[in-house]
C-alpha cells in the first residue's frame, strides 16, 4: 500500500497549469479536504465524494480501503491556487541526475539509476563544496576509479561542464514526467 501511496500525481493550478508533482497520499488528503478536485482522462473534475463512488478500472492504480477500493487520480486540480511557483531549482540528488539526464558525465553511459552515485569534481575530502558546479552523475565505476582525485589527476574527462540549470517548473514537470508516463498528464505538459 505504501507504493500505491506514493505514485506521482501532476498538480494544476486553477487555470489548468502544471504546477508540481505530488504524491498520491498528499493528492487524496488535498481531494479530501476540498482544496482540489480530481481530473480523470477526459477532463472531468470530481471532488472526493464523486470521485469514490467511479468504479474502478484495471489500468487505475488502486488504494483498498475498508469498502472496497479507491482508485488514485492522475490529475489534480486545485480549485483556488492561480500562482505558477518561479522558486529556482533546488539543489538535490534528484536534480542533479535529472540535469545530466541519468548518464554518467565520465563514460556516457546510461546505467540504471541503482549503478548511478552523484561525484564531487573536487573532492569533498579536499574542500569540494556541495554546489551545482561541482557535482555530477557517475557511474559506478568512474566514481570509484576517480576516488578522491580531481578528473584531471585521474585521467578523466567530464562530457560537459556541470552548470546551475535554468529550468523553469514546466520543463522540470516534463523532465520527471519521462520516468512516469501517464497518458492523463499529457495535455497539461503539452500545454505549458
Amino acid at each position: 500500500m505504501t507504493d500505491v501511496l506514493s505514485t506521482r500525481v501532476l498538480v494544476l493550478n486553477r487555470y489548468f497549469q502544471p504546477v508540481r508533482l505530488t504524491t498520491a497520499r498528499r493528492a487524496f488528503v488535498l481531494l479530501y479536504a476540498g482544496v482540489a478536485l480530481a481530473v480523470d482522462e477526459v477532463g472531468d473534475a470530481y471532488d472526493f465524494d464523486a470521485w469514490y463512488k467511479l468504479p474502478v478500472r484495471e489500468q487505475d492504480d488502486v488504494l483498498p480501503i475498508v469498502g472496497g477500493a479507491l482508485r488514485v487520480p492522475r490529475v489534480v486540480h486545485l480549485c483556488r491556487y492561480d500562482l505558477v511557483p518561479r522558486t529556482p531549482v533546488r539543489l538535490t540528488r534528484r536534480n542533479v541526475m535529472l540535469r545530466d539526464e541519468h548518464q554518467c558525465q565520465y563514460c556516457a553511459k546510461r546505467p540504471p539509476l541503482r549503478e548511478l552515485n552523484i561525484d564531487h569534481i573536487l573532492p569533498r575530502s579536499r574542500g569540494g563544496p556541495d554546489t551545482w558546479e561541482n557535482l555530477v552523475t557517475a557511474c559506478r565505476l568512474c566514481n570509484l576509479r576517480k576516488g578522491y582525485r580531481t578528473p584531471e589527476e585521474a585521467g578523466m574527462r567530464l562530457i560537459r561542464p556541470p552548470a546551475r540549470p535554468r529550468w523553469s517548473i514546466m520543463a522540470q514537470l516534463r523532465l520527471e514526467a519521462r520516468h512516469y508516463q501517464f497518458k492523463e498528464w499529457e495535455p497539461f505538459l503539452k500545454t505549458g
